[in-house]
């Protein structure tokens, strides 16, 4: 095996166990907060399709697992575009570990009182609760799917995409990330009531 084959083989396997530590370190961060394994229901199901039922967040998929999805779309072509001008943030594991890595912080910070409490007062979630440490962990990996779907697409499908799953989960549920995001930081009353269904 020649020489350069042999180090990107090296490479590829520090960057999965980095990857994985930061899984692990996700998964006992969010259960030392307390979050919950699996749903309290004691089942774990592929998809939960209720956006508003008792187990939203609790499995592995659900209405928001494309938002996810488009975060990978989002961090690969940020960081795509910092490997232009930053030559060390070229070899694409690297990549995938920094966005494993804002994701996964991403995710110990969703599941914080402060922000679960803001979910309730600001967007359409009232009774949200947080995600399972599952879910979670499932949600990493959606936004690490997307990170490689936009590796190998061309950016007007990775756009067209990502424009088509906001279209179908809003049209769906009344809700996804742009609505999400918004919500977080600048509630609107009329969207508010658009997504209760007034």
């Amino acid at each position: 095996m020649p020489m350069h084959e042999a180090l990107r083989d090296k490479q590829r396997l520090l960057t999965l166990f980095a990857i994985a530590l930061v899984l692990a370190a996700t998964a006992a961060t969010l259960l030392a907060m307390g979050r919950i394994p699996i749903c309290a229901c004691g089942t774990v199901e592929l998809w939960y399709g209720r956006a508003d039922g008792p187990g939203n967040s609790q499995h592995l998929t659900d209405w928001y697992t494309p938002s996810h999805i488009i975060h990978g779309f989002i961090f690969y072509g940020v960081l795509w575009l910092a490997a232009r001008y930053a030559p060390p943030l070229r070899p694409f594991g690297l990549r995938l570990l920094l966005a494993t890595l804002v994701e996964a912080a991403w995710e110990i910070t969703e599941n914080t009182p402060m922000v679960i409490d803001r979910y309730r007062a600001a967007t359409m979630a009232a009774d949200y609760v947080g995600d399972s440490v599952i879910n979670s962990l499932a949600d990493i990996g959606a936004m690490m799917v997307g990170f490689w779907i936009a590796s190998r697409l061309p950016v007007w499908l990775t756009v067209a995409i990502a424009v088509a799953l906001e279209i179908w989960v809003m049209a769906e549920i009344r809700d996804g990330l742009a609505l999400n995001v918004l919500m977080l930081l600048w509630p609107l009353d009329a969207v508010r009531e658009w997504q209760a269904g007034g």
